[in-house]
């Protein structure tokens, strides 16, 4: 028989600590629950105040919140106007993008359409989709697609889609993006989540937008709920997206047509209809007494899948993402479930919920990220379990944006060109036609001055391009992902676009 002293301190350590786990007699108590109904009730009534003097602090023009406690919609609420401008005030049937948010409620509409949660695993076969190693395309699952760990860079297929690329193409070209490792890797992708939702869709011999019809807007009663956008710009009560301003104000000056990944953020819905969802998930699938849902497949969705921040330090907690969620757990051991949705064109939403307490709320914003639906919920939360905000939500919320925000943009400055910066050649030097087997057809044209456009995507979308130094231009970035200005650098018959070369994607070689 082995002595300790044999086995040296850290294998008795070892051994000691496998002999306590082994003698513990039953695992740590399952959480219980802590909120009160005076406390939730407090936090509802503060919860005006707080969005107003959020509103003031941003400028952010429309809002609307649900607030679900015990199956009941206990907070419903519109606050502003739908576009600047105009006097049309957000009420709970505004309609609003709510971008990301998408993701939970498709992955519910998904959770919807199967019998057993051992089918979130199966192959995910869409017709045409393949990815970079045969082997993963031929083993990746729905539930790999919507955890994000099928390895497909963050955000694949992003820049095609602000290109002007339709699904159909962006989907087919993800089989050129490199691949991280299958199953160990998180990087969030909408169009990995949309090709997994479309394979559902397929299988079922349907389209995506009447699946989650005929799965969960009709049976739920989601009235003015749509994976279309034409449902959502058709509709006399919604909510213009608005950008900020230089000067601080707020203008709708884009348009954010999210077809093309409709299941991951593409959804359009009111406040009253999302706190009927909040219910349903609330209730494990049930709503009005009746199942909608089955509550083991949409369990599922709440169970963590893949780490997606993994912490920083030995106290830190860990992040983790399921099937659509956010999912991580606080101090109480309590699960908590979350998703926030932006669009940098003019769209920001949250939903946070506490299972356990039955609890949740979700917020709905007209305006581009800068925190506001995420501070609101993490101060209402915050405020119903310590009867105070513990930090400056807005503050912190806001910092977070936009450090993501300044994370996209090039280190040059291509607004101020180098002293003594090297003329350019030619104009006949840098003109032609460009091809890249992702990024499909670049040209290069001069006017009569020689000024030089650059034209990408299959519209084109034409960017002039202003000298920098020597062989190297810049020109401004446009869409949902715009950057500032990116580099555009020739050299032995090729052009490189920066913002465009993340996952090395982005040379394009003269024909």
């Amino acid at each position: 028989m082995r002595t300790l002293r044999a086995l040296g301190a850290a294998g008795a350590a070892a051994l000691l600590t496998a002999s306590v786990a082994t003698a513990a007699p039953s695992p740590p108590p399952a959480p219980r629950p802590q909120l009160t109904d005076a406390a939730v009730d407090k936090a509802v009534a503060r919860l005006d105040a707080t969005v107003a003097d959020m509103m003031r602090r941003t400028g952010v023009p429309g809002v609307a919140v649900a607030v679900v406690h015990d199956d009941q919609v206990v907070h419903l609420k519109g606050f502003g106007v739908r576009r600047t401008g105009e006097s049309g005030a957000v009420d709970p049937d505004t309609v609003f993008q709510i971008a990301s948010l998408s993701k939970p409620v498709s992955s519910t509409v998904v959770a919807g359409t199967l019998t057993d949660p051992d089918e979130w695993d199966r192959h995910t076969a869409l017709p045409g989709f393949s990815l970079k190693d045969p082997w993963v395309t031929g083993h990746v699952t729905t539930a790999d697609l919507f955890s994000h760990r099928s390895g497909l860079p963050d955000h694949a297929g992003d820049l095609l889609e602000d290109l002007g690329y339709d699904r159909s193409y962006i989907l087919d070209h993800l089989r050129l993006e490199p691949l991280t490792p299958f199953r160990a890797s998180y990087a969030y992708t909408n169009f990995g989540f949309t090709a997994a939702a479309e394979a559902v869709a397929r299988a079922k011999g349907t389209t995506w937008q009447k699946l989650a019809d005929d799965t969960l807007f009709k049976p739920a009663g989601m009235t003015d709920t749509s994976t279309e956008f034409s449902a959502f710009a058709d509709s006399p009560d919604h909510a213009a997206t608005h950008v900020k301003n230089p000067d601080g104000t707020w203008s709708p000056r884009y348009v954010r047509d999210p077809d093309a990944q409709a299941p991951a953020g593409g959804v359009s819905s009111t406040a009253r209809d999302m706190s009927r969802w909040l219910r349903l998930q609330l209730t494990g699938g049930t709503l009005d007494g009746k199942r909608i849902i089955p509550a083991d497949t949409l369990a599922r969705t709440h169970v963590p899948a893949i780490v997606s921040q993994p912490p920083a330090t030995p106290t830190a907690r860990t992040g983790f993402y399921g099937l659509g969620w956010n999912v991580s757990y606080d101090d109480a051991g309590r699960l908590r479930l979350s998703h926030s949705g932006a669009f940098e064109l003019g769209a920001n939403t949250n939903v946070t919920m506490l299972p356990l307490e039955r609890l949740g709320i979700v917020v709905l914003t007209n305006g581009a990220p800068v925190g506001l639906a995420d501070a609101v919920a993490l101060d209402f939360f915050d405020f119903a379990e310590h009867g105070r905000a513990t930090t400056d939500w807005l503050a912190l919320a806001g910092s977070l944006y936009a450090q993501m925000d300044a994370a996209g943009r090039s280190p040059t400055d291509y607004a101020h060109p180098p002293a003594g910066a090297k003329p350019a050649r030619d104009s006949a030097a840098y003109t032609g036609t460009y091809d890249n087997p992702y990024y499909g057809r670049a040209t290069v044209t001069a006017d009569d001055d020689g000024a030089l456009t650059l034209a990408l995507g299959p519209k084109p979308l034409r960017f002039p391009l202003t000298h920098y130094d020597a062989d190297t231009f810049s020109f401004v970035t446009t869409g949902e992902n715009a950057v500032g200005r990116t580099g555009v650098t020739f050299a032995d018959g090729t052009l490189r676009v920066e913002y465009l070369d993340a996952n090395h994607l982005g040379t394009f070689t003269r024909q």
